[in-house]
């Protein structure tokens, strides 16, 4: 079942935006125009990350300071588990998520 997310109209470059989605805190981001569906948790620690700090490619926890990469979820300065992330799905104008 598709759950739409959003227009893809809205999707301009530093778009950010939290969705509760099947008992999940998710997070849609805009980079490099590109669209990315994640879970709005730090592996570390559990701490949200929609407020986190984003230069270039790399996502910043604000509580603790652990890199990722935005693309391939992958810690750069810690050793900790990878961003949970979520296959975006295109429907017409909209995008979201097949549940």
């Amino acid at each position: 079942m598709f759950v739409a997310l959003e227009r893809l109209l809205n999707l301009e470059e530093g778009y950010r935006r939290t969705f509760q989605l099947a008992g999940r805190n998710l997070l849609l981001m805009v980079v490099d125009r590109q669209p990315l569906l994640l879970e709005n948790r730090c592996p570390h620690q559990g701490v949200p990350l929609h407020n986190a700090t984003l230069a270039g490619w790399v996502l910043r926890c604000a509580r603790h300071g652990v890199e990722f990469d935005f693309f391939s979820g992958q810690a750069l300065n810690a050793h900790c588990p990878a961003l949970t992330r979520f296959e975006l799905v295109y429907d017409d104008d909209r995008i979201g998520v097949d549940l």
